[in-house]
This record gives C-alpha cells, structure tokens and sequence, in this order.
C-alpha cells in the first residue's frame, strides 16, 4: 500500500510538474542561455516548493492548508509581480549564450530561490496538491511513514521532468545563435507578463 502510495504521488509530482507554464519557460530560457546546470537548479527550485505543499497535503496539516488557502489572493498578487518583474528583465536582457565554465560560476542559489519563491507564491500549485491528496491519501495519510514516502514521490516525480526538459534543451542549446536567442528572450519576456496579467485578471472571476 505504501508503496502505491509513492507511486501515485510521483505521478503526481510529474504531472503537476509537466504542463508547461511560466516555471517550464524559464527553465527552457535558462538552459538554452547558461547550459543544462543552470536549467535543472531552475527545476529544483520548483520541485522544493512541490513537496512542501505535498508534505501540508501528505501530514494532514489542516490549520496550515487552511492558512495558505487564506493567503491564495495575496500569493496569487505576490506571484503575478515576480512574474511581470521577471518578465521585464527578460524583455531588456541581452542575447547571451554563456559557456559551461561560465555558467558554472552562476549563483546557484539565487537560482534556485527565484524559481522556489514562483512556484510557492502559485496559488494552482496549492489548490492542485489540496484536492489531489485529498482524494488519494485518506486515512493512509496521518502515518508519518507514509506521508513521508508521499512527499518524496513528490519531490522525485517533480525533479525527474525538470532533468528530462533540462537535458532535453541542452541537447538543441548548440544550434542556438545569439539572434534567435534574442528572439527567445522578447518572446519569453512577453509570455511571462502575459502569464502575470493572466493571474492578476483571474482573481476577478
């Protein structure tokens, strides 16, 4: 039981993971400028904050499930101005196409954080673990082995996709020139603005 348990929450992770959305864009953009490393950080930024709402979905944490519900509109706000703000900076960058060694000297963890604080501050990512737990985990749940077992199913099925897109990008990153990065950068620039008038306009529904 256990065991399915895990399997069902890795599936979890990697579907929740998968679609692309603003998080895959930017770990597309980052490996095709700085290289696969840079790319897959990006990822597991986003796979951290996946399993720690499935460690509030997996615990049965109700009061603080009940906190962040509370907090979706601010978070959703919060989430929406990174965007427009990393949207911006995408539009006004350079071209660039940094080699290996380069790119190995990038600040790894303000790598990894603005890519955590995105996926945090993404009311979805809560609403997604809330309902998905709820209807497989049961009473299953309260046991701290299991629980524990759901969270890095989680976290492995999250990390496992952003290395298949990670490496899957670094394999085309050559045939990229700095024009047609160019172009990646104004059209990742405009879709991640796009994104953040998306989720300041659902909020009115």
């Amino acid at each position: 039981m256990e065991w399915s348990l895990f399997l069902k929450a890795m599936l979890i992770g990697l579907s929740i993971a998968a679609p692309v959305g603003p998080i895959g864009l930017l770990c597309i953009q980052r490996t095709l400028a700085y290289g696969m490393r840079t790319g897959f950080v990006s990822g597991m930024g986003a796979a951290c904050a996946d399993a720690v709402y499935g460690a509030i979905g997996a615990f049965g944490m109700v009061a603080i499930t009940d906190y962040f519900v509370s907090l979706s509109t601010p978070l959703a706000i919060a989430g929406a101005a990174f965007l427009a703000w990393m949207g911006a900076k995408l539009l006004l960058s350079k071209a660039q196409l940094v080699d290996k060694d380069v790119a190995n000297k990038q600040t790894v963890i303000n790598t990894f954080l603005s890519i955590f604080m995105l996926t945090i501050t993404n009311p979805m990512t809560i609403v997604s673990f809330i309902a998905v737990f709820a209807s497989i985990a049961g009473p299953v749940a309260v046991h701290p082995s299991a629980a524990a077992l759901m969270v890095t199913g989680v976290f492995l099925g999250s990390a496992l996709w952003w290395l298949i897109l990670s490496s899957g990008v670094a394999l085309i990153r050559k045939k990229i020139s700095t024009t047609t990065m160019m172009l990646i950068n104004r059209a990742g620039g405009c879709l991640l603005l796009g994104f953040a008038a998306w989720q300041i306009l659902s909020l009115r529904g």
